[in-house]
């Protein structure tokens, strides 16, 4: 399955190389990519990606603050498993991968798995994330700006964090070459996680 564009208008306003709103994103994503790349050893892709994170260790809380007015706290959800997704609208590859996380998700929902998507879209664009959100079948909201907490600056997507039950970093997306979701990649890293003893009990 894969989600349409709002409308015809809008998929062109994203997708139109001839379009501004599609020339003004691709210079910023190329200005970010550029500050990524060419930093070297000054230090500053380390800080992006958030050296901080350790697999194994607790991982940093984030708030969902959902297009339809539910705030989700990864503190709440300790006994689940939870993934941390981030894409956006205009983002060619996100377009392939959340169908994809959204099937394994309705999936194993009854086993423990909670995967929460934050849109680095703009306020401007939430008609079309609204949209999308529509066709998944977990909840999505506004990241409102490029950093995620101490998960650092997105200067990548789609890019995700696996979190086990008992509340630590299983996955650190930044750590992989290829981080887009496949189903095998999802069978790899996070099927053994759902096996693990330790569940939250749902009221």
């Amino acid at each position: 399955m894969r989600f349409n564009g709002p409308s015809p208008s809008r998929s062109r306003a994203l997708d139109d190389p001839a379009s501004s709103a599609f020339e003004a994103r691709r210079a910023w994503l190329r200005a970010v990519l550029a500050l990524c790349w060419g930093a070297g050893s000054s230090g500053w892709p380390t800080a992006a990606r958030a050296a901080a994170l350790a697999v194994g260790q607790p991982a940093p809380p984030l708030v969902l603050h959902t297009v339809d007015g539910r705030n989700i706290d990864t503190r709440a959800l300790l006994g689940d498993v939870i993934i941390l997704t981030f894409w956006a609208t205009w983002c060619e590859p996100c377009r392939d991968e959340l169908p994809l996380l959204s099937a394994y998700a309705a999936r194993h929902a009854d086993e423990g798995l909670q995967v929460l998507g934050f849109s680095l879209d703009g306020p401007e664009d939430l008609p079309a994330v609204r949209q999308v959100a529509s066709s998944l079948s977990f909840p999505v909201g506004l990241l409102g700006s490029a950093w995620a907490g101490d998960y650092g600056r997105m200067w990548r997507i789609p890019v995700s964090f696996t979190i086990d039950r008992a509340g630590r970093l299983a996955d650190n997306g930044w750590n992989d070459k290829d981080p887009v979701w496949t189903p095998e990649r999802l069978e790899r890293i996070v099927t053994p996680l759902l096996r693990q003893e330790g569940r939250r009990e749902h009221l």
